[in-house]
């Protein structure tokens, strides 16, 4: 027999904490599966355990993970750590790994919050060793600790400035900070400012940050252009174009950034509708007011439905978990509306943010002799050259030279490879479109595929 439960909420960040918090204290039955060990998401990740010296460290938002943590430890869901989704049915059958065995069950509604992935960077030399993201610094750092003492910041966005800020904290504040926001680029943003005051504590924080981070005497080079990562065997320098000249810095390690998109793996091998988003220039899921996808049962909140923060993640999943509980029949106390305004004033800085930090053009027109797919070391000319045989989107690509079919699956260069693509075409990367995702959505080991449990005749063909 096939476990059946009301709700399966698919990622332990903000967004699936309070959904499954609020959907289970409802009545609702509801399991919360992720792949991680401890809930928190990337965010929050390891926050319950983070000492006062971290937790210092990295700031009062991150410790507002705690209270989110603590809320879905005292409720009623069913946590799965170490639980890695592979595959989403049609039938809302839900395959899944874990602890090194293959289990599956079947929920009346998913609420997919995978959460955002960094954007990718090519850029000259980013594929050298000691190249990395200025995410995965910050998750060493919260993690376990660990800081790189000869670092270079590069890239553009919130989150360069307060992983900046939070190594400053932690006593190795990095190099230098090489920002790539061009010139003219507050001019173009200003007249959305207005909206951002309603909620100008996220200015506030920014400003604080960027002010820290000058204050510890670290160099900050604006209005940087045509970066370019040095090394062989590993890094040796960034070099870069700023202020009418050429600079180069040395360091053994380099953390990029040009803003987080959306990860659109479950909306996609579900097929539901996507729609660029030119503003974040990036795909996102088609999602009505109550946060439902095309396909009416899997819903997406947080980051993987669009960017917005952790406290707007958060307040889509107390949405979402209160609205499944009153379509099952429970009452309405009337707190979603207050929720709605609350979230509306989260996000009023956004369109100011997105304006600013768009991505650096040659981020996304790279050279053709950078590679954009690591997996495969497919350069952008390669993907040109596809095009101009006739290749009309990513999928024919992927077909003629392999990209998106390493062990990524396309998470890295997906959005990369369609811009390419259609920035060839010239046309927008809605016409070329995404890749055409496929389970397994993770590596599954032969061994687990082999002892796939046998779950009777009432369940037919899995592939969406």
């Amino acid at each position: 027999m096939i476990r059946e439960v009301d709700v399966a909420v698919i990622g332990a960040g903000p967004a699936g904490l309070a959904a499954a918090t609020e959907a289970a204290g409802a009545g609702l039955s509801v399991v919360l599966l992720d792949e991680q060990p401890a809930p928190g998401g990337q965010i929050y990740r390891a926050v319950e355990g983070a000492d006062a010296g971290l937790m210092h460290i990295l700031g009062r938002d991150y410790a507002e993970g705690r209270a989110l943590v603590a809320a879905f430890r005292a409720s009623p869901a069913e946590y799965l750590p170490g639980a890695s989704v592979w595959n989403i049915g049609t039938d809302r059958l839900i395959d899944f790994s874990r602890g090194g065995a293959i289990a599956c069950l079947r929920a009346a509604s998913i609420v997919a919050a995978t959460g955002a992935l960094e954007r990718p960077c090519p850029i000259p030399g980013w594929t050298l060793p000691g190249v990395t993201t200025v995410g995965a610094l910050q998750i060493l750092l919260k993690t376990s600790a660990v800081v790189e003492d000869d670092l270079v910041l590069a890239g553009a966005g919130p989150l360069l400035w307060l992983v900046a800020s939070q190594l400053v904290a932690a006593g190795a504040p990095p190099r230098a900070v090489v920002e790539t926001v061009p010139k003219g680029r507050m001019s173009a943003a200003l007249s959305r400012l207005p909206g951002a005051l309603r909620s100008a504590g996220y200015l506030r924080k920014g400003l604080g940050l960027i002010a820290a981070v000058r204050r510890a005497g670290v160099a900050v080079h604006a209005h940087a252009e045509a970066l370019e990562v040095e090394g062989g065997a590993a890094v040796t320098g960034l070099r870069f174009r700023a202020g009418g000249r050429e600079h180069r810095i040395a360091c053994s390690a380099v953390g990029l950034h040009q803003g987080v998109i959306p990860n659109q793996q479950i909306s996609r091998l579900l097929r539901c509708d996507h729609v660029w988003d030119a503003a974040q220039h990036c795909f996102r899921p088609v999602l009505d007011a109550h946060f439902r996808t095309s396909v009416p049962w899997l819903h997406v909140v947080g980051d993987a439905g669009g960017i917005g923060g952790a406290r707007a993640a958060a307040l889509q999943g107390r949405i979402v978990g209160l609205d499944l509980a009153v379509r099952a029949g429970r009452p309405d106390d009337g707190r979603i509306g207050a929720l709605r305004a609350e979230l509306d004033r989260d996000l009023a800085v956004r369109p100011f943010l997105e304006a600013f930090y768009a991505p650096d053009p040659a981020i996304l027109n790279p050279a053709d002799s950078t590679i954009v797919c690591r997996c495969e070391e497919v350069t952008a000319g390669t993907v040109r050259a596809a095009v101009r045989l006739g290749a009309p989107g990513p999928n024919q690509v992927k077909s003629l030279i392999r990209t998106g079919m390493g062990p990524c699956q396309g998470r890295v260069c997906g959005v990369a490879v369609s811009t390419i693509i259609a920035a060839a075409q010239g046309a927008l990367p809605d016409r070329a479109d995404y890749y055409r995702i496929r389970p397994p959505l993770k590596p599954v080991p032969l061994t687990e595929l082999a002892a796939y449990p046998v779950i009777g005749p009432e369940v037919e063909a899995r592939e969406p």
